[in-house]
């Protein structure tokens, strides 16, 4: 009697559990409904040079550089184009990935950059918090998004196996840190805010370089 009620308990479970998986696949599957990809790319349409950022939004360093590469496209508006891509360090940053979908689903909605911005400009806030998803809803709010939309888009697995595919890409670039950037496929290495804005404005072609001294705070790490 015994082993006949523990085969019914078994069968129970299994039952259960596969319901639950079917259930989840469900529900991933509907998130991933109506997903389309496109490079995140911003500035000059016919760019001479095309800046490739590796980032990571929790990054302090990415925050204070967000204001940097900003300079650069508004100094270059004819030469210079931005594409963004996903280098979350979760073993320090545990919201990264959360912040990278949040900008992901409103990029399925066509504001990447604006929750881009939105994400550096109030990182102490969001980072600090116990739940950033709060913050995150507020800011796609404020962008007047179609809320139901970006809910679901957040749960979409094909959302987070976008995130992850860039931070193996960077991985197998040899990258060890954010923010990192190439310039026209060629990495970036140098140490300073002058030299990173010399080396752009040589690679536009400029003949000389304003460059504005008190945007890159003393604390940056150049080049990491």
């Amino acid at each position: 009697m015994k082993d006949h009620i523990w085969k019914i308990i078994g069968i129970v479970a299994v039952l259960a559990i596969g319901g639950s998986i079917v259930y989840s696949n469900h529900v991933s599957g509907k998130a991933n409904e109506g997903i389309v990809f496109a490079d995140h790319i911003k500035g000059a349409e016919n760019a001479k040079v095309t800046l490739t950022e590796y980032s990571d939004f929790q990054c302090p360093a990415c925050g204070q550089f967000a204001g940097i590469v900003k300079e650069v496209l508004e100094t270059y508006p004819d030469d210079v184009a931005l594409e963004y891509k996903h280098y979350p360090l979760i073993s320090i940053h545990p919201f990264a990935v959360p912040a990278a979908k949040a900008a992901e689903a409103a990029g399925q909605q066509g504001k990447f950059f604006e929750m881009h911005d939105k994400l550096f400009e109030n990182q102490q806030v969001w980072s600090n918090s116990p739940n950033p998803n709060v913050h995150f809803i507020a800011y796609a709010e404020s962008l007047e998004l179609d809320m139901d939309l970006f809910r679901q888009h957040l749960k979409a697995s094909k959302v987070e196996d976008k995130i992850q595919d860039e931070f193996r890409q960077a991985r197998e670039l040899g990258l060890t840190g954010t923010p990192s950037f190439f310039l026209d496929g060629e990495r970036m290495l140098f140490e300073s805010y002058e030299d990173f804005m010399a080396q752009i404005g040589a690679a536009v072609g400029a003949d000389s370089v304003e460059v504005n001294t008190e945007t890159a705070e003393p604390d940056v790490t150049f080049g990491l």
